[in-house]
């Protein structure tokens, strides 16, 4: 059952595949603002991704965040969702990302809950 506070923490390690150089987001061997996104969605997608109902998953429709600090190639990144509000099939998440010397980056995100099938058939 979705609940408030249901949080999960999504990690990985800064290496060439997540540069900003390799996104082409920026020219620098430094941890990639899209991939800090993609870590904080991950983290906030698995939370709750036990408590949906079958057949459902949840999609992402707008995260609003900072990125403050770099992080360099072997660093650790974790990325922490907190669910912090339902509102029918709205989840409202607060996310924070942080590498082996604090925070790198914080905000909100939000995803719906679909009906896998139904969503689907829309790309047909």
């Amino acid at each position: 059952m979705l609940q408030k506070g249901l949080s999960y923490t999504s990690t990985t390690t800064v290496n060439s595949s997540n540069t900003a150089r390799t996104y082409g987001s920026g020219g620098l061997d430094v941890f990639a603002t899209p991939a800090m996104i993609g870590l904080m969605e991950n983290a906030a997608m698995t939370a709750v991704e036990n408590d949906l109902p079958e057949g459902s998953s949840t999609v992402g429709a707008h995260i609003s965040t900072s990125h403050i600090k770099p992080s360099k190639l072997g660093a650790t990144i974790k990325a922490t969702a907190v669910l912090e509000e339902i509102d029918g099939r709205k989840l409202t998440f607060r996310v924070s990302a942080s590498d082996d010397e604090g925070l790198i980056g914080e905000g909100t995100h939000i995803r719906y809950i679909v009906d896998i099938e139904r969503f689907m058939a829309k790309l047909k």
